[in-house]
């Protein structure tokens, strides 16, 4: 059985504004490898972060890593590559002694 991801409504990621946490569902190249966990394999990755810039080339986020998860990166979304995107609320607080 196939999933497919339902194209993003054209051009409604260019509304988001500069400084929103987003999540974005990037389609991989399609001649490209397709990234795999052992089980199943993977035509799109997520991206979660703040935007930083939109233009008609696509989207710039810093993304937001999990605390002690690495650093945050740069990463530029090409518009052919936007299959999704929406805003996220913020990261949930933790409180000290949770996992």
């Amino acid at each position: 059985m196939t999933f497919a991801t339902p194209p993003a409504e054209p051009g409604a990621w260019r509304a988001l504004r500069p400084g929103t946490r987003v999540v974005v569902r990037r389609r991989l190249a399609p001649d490209g490898p397709v990234v795999s966990d052992g089980a199943t394999a993977h035509r799109w990755t997520d991206v979660i972060g703040f935007v930083t810039e939109v233009s008609d080339a696509g989207l710039r986020l810093r993304t937001d890593p999990v605390p002690g998860r690495g650093d945050p990166a740069d990463v530029t979304v090409p518009a052919a590559e936007i299959q999704a995107a929406k805003p996220v609320p913020p990261r949930p607080v933790r409180r000290p002694g949770t996992t």
